[in-house]
């Protein structure tokens, strides 16, 4: 049976995901086999497995890492928020409906049985298990029948190195203070700190270290460095969103309230020239060179905030004026002349689309959750030169979009299988990751800085899956440099089988 190791944190977007995704790097270089497990994960990064089985990216990020295809057994429970006070369900891999936070409290002591079952299948095919925590282990409001912080650590018996922020500041408060609210026993089981994104001369911190350790009784394993590295964030936390400056070529996506799979668009940060900005008022268009409507979980109240946004209008006005749109899955229905909910799916109604391309949608309580093979069809307009190249992605929507058949407008179809359609320089489709194929992205940038006359600085044009390979390695690096190894591999020893 597989040893085991947890990494929580002492808040949402400590830097657990990477640090776990770095630790299977490095146990997989050093010729383990190991493999990643969140019990529980609330994100609306989603992933779906060959099975067409839905999970949360951020554990298939992790798999990857490790060298392993993703299982859905990795993250058997995933809640894709709704709205601010519920969320869609997915046991195993597939939606079990909504709940709204306080019925899914009393509902989920039930999982546990699928929890345990899931970490068993793991635990009879690899060596080393990393386990991801959620959010923090002292929400004290949240630890009864906890299931994926401190409660799961007792159930499988793991030991945990707690993870703290220092760029978010207070750090030492955090560590320590999550100590002082675990009881006894869940303190007894934290083995290690990391201080992680630290910035400037790692020595101005060895007094409060020093003291650190003198006040918990943990010792500090590592201080992590602050680090650019392109490798999939997990959640609407992501510091990327934020980013605001515009490279050669500017590339800008609506930051959807609902959106989902944002991850679609990291290949891009390959490119030295090209920016991705995160934009929520219309006048943060205005220069972009493409425009890309992202997946979204609510598409119908998107759809009405780009319109209080005063986005949708103006997406409108220079889609007239010759810049590409592109839509991917809701952003894609949105893109349509009608997007309809007769089943409630999303909460039920009706709302107009921007009108852009002649298709309508309609949603249905059966979700589509599976990989996708194929090409691009009949591209028009500024990206014709994607046509017969091969995609490699995955499909995770709920409803059907068709053609409206009007015959006043030309529509061809864009992605093979009828998932998708484009019509002049406008792009929709259902595919996630339709970037990432061979010769995509790069495409995409070229045609963009032909348009305006731009000349691209040379890179290296790696695959995307070489370019993830190297992110993993330097990562594993990073973390090999400031992190006492040696006493995170004395934990594994101490672990019982």
């Amino acid at each position: 049976m597989a040893k085991v190791i947890m990494v929580q944190g002492t808040m949402s977007n400590a830097g657990k995901s990477l640090i776990a995704a770095g630790l299977c790097r490095i146990f997989r270089q050093d010729g383990y086999r190991a493999a990643p497990f969140k019990s529980q994960n609330m994100a609306l990064n989603s992933f779906a497995t060959k099975e067409g089985l839905e999970m949360s990216r951020a554990q298939a990020v992790q798999a990857e890492a490790a060298g392993i295809e993703p299982l859905v057994c990795m993250n058997p429970v995933l809640l894709k928020p709704t709205d601010d006070q519920g969320s869609q369900v997915i046991v195993n891999g597939k939606s079990i409906g909504s709940m709204k936070a306080r019925d899914y409290f009393r509902f989920k002591t039930e999982l546990i049985p699928v929890i345990k079952e899931a970490f068993r299948k793991l635990e009879d095919s690899f060596d080393i298990i990393v386990i991801e925590g959620a959010g923090s282990p002292a929400e004290i409001n949240l630890r009864e029948n906890d299931i994926v912080n401190m409660g799961l650590a007792e159930m499988v018996d793991a030991p945990v190195i707690l993870v703290g922020d220092i760029d978010r500041g207070g750090v030492f408060a955090q560590l320590l203070g999550t100590l002082m609210l675990l009881e006894d026993d869940e303190k007894e089981r934290v083995k290690g700190l990391i201080i992680n994104k630290f910035r400037g001369d790692a020595s101005l911190l060895d007094s409060g270290i020093e003291m650190l350790e003198e006040k918990c009784g943990v010792p500090v394993v590592g201080t992590v460095p602050y680090a650019d590295l392109k490798i999939e964030d997990e959640d609407s936390l992501s510091e990327r969103l934020a980013a605001d400056k515009r490279g050669l070529v500017d590339i800008a996506v609506v930051r959807l309230p609902k959106i989902s799979n944002f991850t679609d668009f990291d290949v891009f940060g390959q490119y030295p020239d090209v920016s991705v900005r995160y934009v929520s008022e219309a006048e943060e268009l205005r220069g972009a060179d493409m425009i890309v409507i992202p997946g979204s979980k609510s598409t119908i109240a998107d759809l009405e905030w780009m319109r209080g946004q005063g986005l949708a209008d103006e997406i409108i006005r220079l889609s007239g004026e010759g810049v590409p749109v592109f839509g991917i899955c809701g952003g894609y229905q949105m893109l349509g002349t009608k997007v309809s909910d007769p089943e409630g799916v999303e909460g039920g109604g009706e709302a107009g689309g921007l009108g852009l391309l002649p298709v309508s949608t309609v949603l249905s309580g059966v979700k589509k959750t599976e990989q996708f093979r194929g090409a691009f069809c009949d591209a028009e307009g500024i990206f014709s030169g994607l046509s017969g190249l091969g995609i490699e992605g995955y499909e995770i929507h709920a409803g059907r979009t068709c053609r409206d058949g009007d015959p006043g407008r030309s529509v061809s179809g864009f992605t093979s299988g009828d998932t998708g359609a484009c019509c002049g320089n406008i792009y929709g489709t259902y595919i996630h990751g339709i970037f990432d194929s061979n010769g995509i992205a790069g495409t995409v940038v070229k045609a963009l800085a032909d348009r305006k006359g731009a000349a691209l600085s040379a890179c290296d044009e790696l695959s995307r899956r070489e370019f993830r390979e190297m992110e993993y390695d330097r990562l594993a690096d990073m973390l090999r440099e400031h992190l006492d190894m040696d006493r995170i591999y004395s934990m594994l020893r101490e672990a019982a089988f």
